[in-house]
């Protein structure tokens, strides 16, 4: 059907002039639509798919973090407490739950720059100078570490965990030969306001395992770790204190035994291996002692000392030749089979000494005499109250005369041949 005269008419086509303002929107439209498709869509994220910033709430992660730390999984709390600081990095509080367990996982670096945080944001915080002490104190800091910590028991004079920090650290000090004629009493001192002020607290325990074991109170040094163990098994640096109370009372099966807990709790520390290392050398087993001396080495193959103790090990088991090696690393320095220095151990008395002269007989023993000679002179000369050394200083000359005179290496090594501490 047709409507003729009618504007709705299909078959008639009209002519209409183009009007030039509405080509100039056009051709500006489409220029906008080719920038947008070429410019900017390949920088929007795609509709529907889950974006990379995360999405939960401060207080979920907080609570996830919480319950590792209930169940004592200081690995696996660690990353959620860092992901709870990204989402929430005003938080003083997240971050001192973090630089707590850093200390635990003996990353001090990181629990310090985590309690710095902790004060920049409540400058005034005194668990956050509390942490911040232990850290600086159990890093080797201890006359800063004490200063902060007791700067936080100024702040709150009821924070039993500052006591127990205190108290830790100022024995530690004495452990390093340092400390004055008042520290231990100080911390005995603190380990008791820890226990009056927070008696049900892993760091009590620890501390005053600590302070027992530094008198020779072993037996109940060993109560005292294995309360900590009771409230977080998990923290491989009691496991470690508790062998070595064993190992002092002569238990080495115990004390083997805390080793290897602490081994698998943090395996990256060398401690539990040098630990074992030292306690089947005391039992005779050298091939064991020997193997976990070289474990240790791998895991920190920059300290001097592992290599001394791994050369000394070779020593005694009267492997001469490849004790020379690790000894003359640990005591002249030098860079390692992965080419990292080695700093030197200086000359002094205590193990230091037992090095030196294990190395001097061991380079006279394989016929090295002019270095033996030097060792010798360094003995006397650096040490001369350690009647042991000076005894093995002479026994190196001595080897070394019989070399000289037979032009051959002895052949005989009885057992009494040095005297050992």
């Amino acid at each position: 059907m047709y409507l003729k005269g009618s504007s709705l008419n299909l078959n008639r086509r009209q002519h209409r002039k183009a009007n030039p303002f509405r080509l100039l929107l056009l051709a500006v439209a489409v220029g906008f639509l080719v920038y947008a498709n070429q410019m900017l869509v390949p920088e929007m994220d795609p509709l529907f798919i889950p974006t990379t910033t995360p999405t939960r709430q401060p207080e979920s992660i907080l609570s996830e973090a919480q319950e590792f730390l209930q169940q004592g999984k200081l690995a696996q709390a660690i990353p959620v407490f860092e992901q709870a600081i990204q989402s929430d990095p005003q938080n003083a509080n997240t971050h001192i739950l973090l630089a707590r367990l850093q200390v635990f996982t003996g990353d001090y670096e990181k629990a310090l720059l985590n309690a710095q945080d902790a004060l920049l944001l409540s400058e005034n915080n005194a668990m956050a100078y509390a942490v911040q002490g232990w850290a600086m104190g159990l890093s080797g800091k201890f006359l800063e570490g004490e200063s902060a910590i007791r700067k936080a028991i100024e702040i709150d004079p009821n924070n039993g965990m500052a006591y127990a920090f205190l108290g830790e650290v100022l024995t530690l000090q004495l452990m390093n030969g340092q400390g004055g004629i008042n520290t231990l009493d100080q911390a005995v001192d603190a380990s008791r306001n820890a226990v009056a002020l927070a008696p049900n607290t892993l760091e009590t325990h620890r501390t005053r395992g600590l302070i027992l074991e530094y008198t020779g109170n072993y037996d109940e040094a060993i109560y005292e770790y294995q309360q900590a163990i009771l409230i977080n098994e998990n923290i491989a640096d009691i496991h470690l204190a508790l062998g070595r109370t064993y190992y002092a009372i002569g238990d080495y099966a115990n004390a083997t035994e805390e080793y290897n807990r602490a081994n698998t709790l943090n395996p990256s520390d060398p401690l539990p291996d040098l630990y074992i290392s030292r306690a089947y050398a005391i039992t005779g087993d050298f091939t064991n002692a020997i193997q976990y001396a070289s474990l240790a080495l791998k895991d920190d193959p920059s300290d001097p000392q592992l290599w001394a103790n791994l050369g000394s090990l070779y020593y005694r088991s009267r492997d001469y030749v490849n004790a020379v090696a690790p000894l003359r690393l640990a005591l002249r320095g030098g860079d390692n089979e992965e080419g990292s220095p080695v700093e030197p151990i200086p000359l002094d008395y205590g193990k230091p000494a037992e090095y030196y002269y294990f190395y001097g007989l061991a380079l006279a023993r394989t016929g090295e005499c002019a270095e033996a000679i030097q060792i010798s002179q360094s003995l006397e000369q650096g040490v001369p109250n350690d009647e042991i050394a000076l005894y093995n200083a002479a026994e190196m000359i001595n080897i070394c005369k019989e070399y000289a005179e037979s032009n051959r290496l002895p052949t005989a090594t009885p057992a009494d041949a040095e005297m050992e501490p």
